[in-house]
């Protein structure tokens, strides 16, 4: 069993590079694309589709797109007009759930308000879902049965909080704060499954700075920058920050802004055993994951053995 973690010296908290332990994991899947295809031919297919003109999401599919292609894969995306109807996205999926050389299918979200995130996320196949969101894989990773495909930024964390502790974290108190449907309630199954006693926090909390000062995990994703204070966290505890927030930077100049996560990250390290930054410390994690859940489908729809992917 993990023990907890003990106290680091004031300013002196390891940084959890998110950015290496993610390089390891693409790596590795690059070499297993290699021997596959070698092996049987098998080449995995990853399909994004994008809707609209929004900036970040444009970013984020770009590199989506060329981290697939480094890695090997068969990759396309389809981009389509800020007005396009749920009916055409709905045929689109269905085109690439019919595909045999698509082994994954990610609609980046949001979507425009007239096309409903729902049922788009339930029309895609649930062992193409490598964004792991179907109701489908959603059920079997709360229930431990079968063998789902996992979102990918809880997947992440969980790796980056292994790093941190070691392989097994059973018996550790974690708090999650943040309940959605993408990271905080995935996160928490994630958690309870590595035998942890886990709260869900979320802005109703009572007395949250008190909650989290409970834990000897914290992975904060509740979207508001910098709320998580130093003074809210155990000596020790590893801190996963899921947060990617804009806030303005005048000491840059006018107009400029910078990144910063959930976590006051300047008075965490001053407490904390572990933290990763903003950037570089769970955004990188998330394409990685994205990678292996799309080799894994692959895998799994080729009647060929997933690796594990650590």
């Amino acid at each position: 069993m993990a023990s907890a973690p003990s106290s680091s010296a004031e300013g002196r908290a390891r940084l959890i590079d998110g950015r290496a332990v993610a390089a390891e994991i693409t790596a590795h899947v690059a070499a297993e694309v290699a021997r596959v295809r070698a092996a049987s031919g098998v080449v995995p297919g990853l399909a994004v589709v994008l809707v609209g003109e929004d900036p970040a999401s444009h970013v984020y599919v770009g590199a989506k797109g060329r981290k697939a292609e480094e890695l090997g894969f068969h990759s396309v995306q389809y981009n389509l007009a800020a007005d396009t109807g749920e009916a055409a996205v709905l045929e689109l999926v269905e085109r690439l759930n019919l595909d045999p050389t698509i082994n994954g299918i990610l609609v980046q979200l949001p979507l425009p308000a007239q096309i409903d995130s729902a049922k788009v996320i339930e029309a895609i196949r649930p062992d193409k879902d490598v964004d792991g969101f179907h109701p489908v894989n959603v059920g079997r990773l709360a229930t431990g049965s079968g063998y789902p495909l996992v979102p990918c930024t809880p997947a992440g964390c969980l790796i980056l909080a292994k790093r941190a502790l070691g392989k097994s974290l059973a018996g550790l108190d974690a708090v999650v704060i943040g309940r959605s449907n993408i990271v905080g309630k995935p996160m928490a199954q994630l958690l309870l499954k590595e035998s942890c006693t886990v709260t869900l926090a979320h802005s109703r909390t009572r007395d949250l700075p008190a909650t989290v000062r409970r834990a000897d995990i914290v992975v904060a994703a509740v979207g508001r920058p910098e709320m998580v204070r130093g003074d809210w966290l155990k000596p020790g505890a590893i801190v996963i920050d899921v947060g990617m927030n804009r806030i303005p930077a005048p000491e840059k100049g006018e107009g400029k802004t910078r990144l910063v996560g959930d976590v006051a990250f300047a008075e965490a390290k001053a407490v904390a055993g572990a933290v990763t930054p903003v950037p570089g410390g769970v955004g990188p994690m998330t394409i990685a994951m994205l990678m292996a859940n799309t080799f894994i489908a692959a895998c799994r729809q080729n009647g060929l053995p997933a690796p594990e992917i650590a």
